[in-house]
């Protein structure tokens, strides 16, 4: 991650650079101090150091590296900044000065010039734009710094002591050689990346592993690491505990959308609010790599109790404070128990207080048609409007329909009942699934091209009912959701009204029963009624018994035992995908085949029904069974009558036989149309 310069943070005061006392750099800038800094200087105010005799040499080469280890330039040893490098110095020495001690100075300067890497560091690094990691690294680094300066300090006493030799001074210094050096790498990394937030705290993890050999520096590192990494494990644990992000840097691994509102959830079929409201982003510390989906989720769950007004906080102990990692892995415990009380404090609040189950019996009631007897009224009532054009149907009025149909059924004792609403589709239903926005499962099944509109729709084919589903339970009835079961409901519909229609014309069949027809073209009419009244039972049969029924038990009975919300959408979508399948809503070629034979069966029962009716109204002659039975002899010798019954009976024929190599090959893949197959099939050899 790096540094984002465009958020709003607060700036540092430009006198905080611009006076050199208070940046500690005003010892570098000194440019009287060294024998290098002023070519003008007279050359003969300082003699060089090769005049005096090694003794000394060095005594004067102890107190310029002693000056240079806290980054301040000597009498003989000059420190200059390399262009075009602001991480880049080089310290240069008399040429004069005898070998030896030039050779013991030289590998002084690797420490002073680590010293001085890291001390600029943490001048650049504490302004507020650079993250909470960054200042908590920084500071870090400054106590270390303040031990470094301590160490000088000694050596200096006892320089003025006469206690320390040059060689001495290398001897004090190796100690902290490997971890000057450590730091500086990690520090120039950094620096030359600008990282900010996790990629620091993995960086100086990376190098701590790389230090393996070296048990000093490694274990200094690691608790650079610790230090670092408090300011953002703070940030962890208020969304682990309390499901806030209090990022004011944007370093933390978890990213808040605040344009995506609850209440989009019963508009967005894509459900982005529990998707993208809170996301992973990249540069997840290491050490949180394997546990980073269980800390989004856990903050999520906190997150959906808060919007709810239930104010709950995971219970905090002094164990279970993330502060600080380490190989114990503690803090693997406390988010695992974390999730695990958010996850079980959210599952009961939906399934208690807002009656998840509750409310998905109430769906099944009214959009699978597990209560009929509403449905069977409303049909009734409401028969002239749904037989309308599209454009001539009052979507208010059947509203009112169905709110009497409810008042007065069985589902009035339902208190769900009054979140019911009918609505008016435009379109199809094999042009509706051709558009929805699931393309992963139905790019590769529907086709809009192929789909055939119909010429006029009438509400029969567009009626529709709406499920009011409010916050927190539209995490899982989401709209996505509600669209599927509208599907379901919409197939299941024009079943049933294809029912009712058939039913209409066997019952006109029946009023001439008693005329003995048989063999005539009335007796054909009623087997052909017969068969399609059975194809259209067996659909709905199949339907109910075989798909939904099942399927709804498996899902109850997965609900009960699910551990988390997000199992219950998880078991709630997979309910809903397999029951679209198996109502062949996925089956496109299947589905066009269905849609034909119902749209015969509606032509044959209103023409039948049409036909026989107006015979039977007819007035009789003075013998009225006699003269009843003369009329409709004439009429099934009728050429025409006999000629449309048999034309209809061909075509249904045709179609039901052509569904057979379908039902076949699907059953293949999915084992439970045979019984379907079965059912249809017979309907056709009954005949």
């Amino acid at each position: 991650m790096e540094i984002n310069s465009s958020s709003s943070c607060p700036s540092t005061p430009r006198w905080n650079s611009e006076r050199p006392f208070l940046t500690g750099r005003f010892h570098q800038e000194t440019k009287t101090t060294s024998r290098f800094a002023a070519e003008t200087r007279d050359s003969q105010t300082e003699d060089a150091i090769g005049c005096h005799n090694a003794a000394v040499q060095e005594l004067v080469v102890i107190d310029d590296l002693l000056s240079a280890m806290v980054g301040i330039q000597g009498r003989y040893i000059s420190i200059r900044r390399l262009r075009g490098k602001e991480d880049g110095f080089s310290f240069q020495v008399d040429a004069s000065m005898d070998l030896a001690l030039q050779e013991l100075a030289h590998r002084v300067f690797p420490l002073c010039e680590s010293f001085m890497l890291i001390n600029q560091f943490v001048e650049s690094r504490s302004q507020f734009k650079n993250g909470l990691v960054n200042h908590a690294f920084a500071a870090a680094l400054r106590a270390l710094l303040l031990d470094y300066q301590a160490m000088v300090a000694q050596l200096e006493h006892q320089f003025r002591l006469r206690r320390l030799s040059l060689q001495g001074l290398w001897y004090y210094c190796q100690p902290m050689m490997g971890s000057m050096k450590a730091l500086s790498t990690v520090i120039q990394k950094a620096s030359a990346n600008n990282f900010a937030g996790s990629a620091v705290l993995n960086l100086v993890q990376s190098q701590a592993k790389a230090m393996a050999g070296d048990t000093a520096v490694r274990s200094l590192l690691e608790k650079m690491a610790e230090c670092a990494s408090n300011a953002y494990l703070g940030i962890l644990e208020r969304w682990v505990y309390e499901g806030v992000i209090d990022d004011p840097y944007s370093e933390f691994f978890i990213a808040e959308n605040k344009s995506l509102q609850k209440e989009s959830l019963t508009q967005d079929y894509d459900a982005k609010y529990w998707r993208q409201r809170y996301c992973l982003k990249d540069g997840i510390p290491s050490f949180l790599a394997n546990i980073a989906g269980t800390i989004l989720i856990t903050g999520k769950y906190l997150n959906v109790m808060r919007e709810c007004g239930h104010h709950v906080q995971v219970p905090v102990s002094e164990n279970s404070k993330l502060m600080s990692f380490g190989s114990n892995h503690r803090y693997f415990e406390c988010i695992k128990s974390a999730y695990d009380f958010a996850s079980s404090e959210l599952l009961n609040l939906i399934k208690e207080k807002y009656d998840l189950m509750g409310k998905l019996r109430s769906i099944k009631h009214y959009l699978l048609l597990d209560q009929g007897d509403f449905l069977v009224h409303f049909m009734d009532i409401a028969r002239d409007e749904l037989m309308k054009k599209l454009d001539d149907i009052s979507v208010e009025k059947l509203q009112s329909l169905l709110d009497l149909a409810l008042r007065t059924t069985a589902a009035a004792a339902d208190p769900c009942h009054e979140d019911l609403t009918c609505c008016v589709e435009t379109s199809s239903l094999l042009r509706r699934l051709g558009t929805l926005k699931d393309r992963e499962k139905t790019r590769s099944v529907l086709d809009d091209n192929d789909v055939e509109e119909p010429v006029s729709l009438t509400g029969l084919e567009t009626f529709s009912l709406n499920y009011k589903v409010r916050w927190p339970l539209s995490i899982v009835i989401s709209k996505k959701a509600v669209t599927k079961y509208q599907l379901i409901f919409r197939f299941l519909f024009h079943c049933k009204h294809v029912e009712r229609q058939l039913c209409g014309a066997w019952q006109v069949h029946q009023g001439v029963r008693a005329l003995n027809m048989r063999g005539s073209a009335i007796g054909r009419s009623s087997l052909l009624c017969r068969s399609m009244l059975k194809f259209i039972n067996s659909l709905l049969h199949y339907l109910t018994f075989e798909v939904l029924e099942p399927n709804w038990h498996v899902m109850h009975n997965r609900l009960q035992t699910a551990k988390s919300i997000d199992e219950v959408i998880q078991h709630h979508d997979f309910f809903l995908d397999k029951c679209l399948r198996g109502c062949l809503l996925l089956l496109p070629e299947f589905l066009k085949k269905v849609e034909r034979l119902k749209s015969l069966c509606l032509q044959y029962a209103s023409a039948t029904q049409w036909l026989i009716s107006s015979l039977l109204s007819e007035k009789p002659k003075p013998s009225k069974s006699r003269g009843r039975c003369q009329a409709l002899s004439i009429s099934s010798s009728n050429p025409n009558f006999t000629h449309a019954i048999l034309k209809f009976e061909r075509e249904f024929d045709a179609e039901l036989q052509s569904l057979a190599p379908i039902l076949s090959s699907s059953s293949q893949a999915e084992p439970y149309l045979t019984h379907l197959a079965q059912w249809i099939l017979g309907t056709g050899n009954d005949q």
